[in-house]
């Protein structure tokens, strides 16, 4: 294998999956953080005023209900931490790729080539055995940013 095969078949692709896992626990998170925080502030607002009739009541327990869920969703599937940590492994395997394309700092000498499959495959193990602690340490070993998910070894 050539180093621009295994920059296209194997660094190119890590990455592209690395950015759309964090994308999409991006957008999870997002969008649960949203929920939780019009729910919770739609209680005491509601509670306030004070709103007459049958509904007033068990539309701000619901509301409770739905800040609960949504707490307990994003502690389970940790979306703000997946995010975050698959956004930083797909910036360091782009800094090695863009460090070995330009010759700097360590790719500046010989085996360069050697060298970035080195890094980068040390970045990958890193990577996917933090996914397997956090995997073991999960109640119920739920799989982080959906069903799909897994450690960054996609095909």
């Amino acid at each position: 294998m050539n180093d621009q095969q295994y920059i296209s078949d194997r660094l190119d692709d890590q990455c592209h999956w690395l950015e759309g896992k964090a994308a999409w626990n991006q957008s999870c998170y997002k969008w649960l953080r949203m929920i939780e925080i019009a729910a919770a502030a739609l209680i005491p607002a509601l509670a306030s005023l004070g709103v007459p009739g049958p509904l007033s009541q068990p539309i701000v327990a619901v509301l409770g209900i739905a800040v609960a869920l949504v707490a307990g969703t994003m502690g389970l599937f940790k979306f703000q931490e997946n995010w975050v940590q698959y956004r930083s492994t797909a910036e360091q395997l782009k800094h090695e790729k863009f460090m070995y394309a330009t010759q700097c700092g360590p790719y500046a000498g010989e085996d360069r080539f050697g060298l970035l499959v080195e890094r980068v495959e040390k970045l990958l193990m890193k990577e996917n055995a933090a996914w397997a602690d956090a995997m073991t340490s999960r109640p119920g070993g739920a799989p982080a940013g959906g069903a799909s998910a897994g450690a960054p070894t996609p095909g």
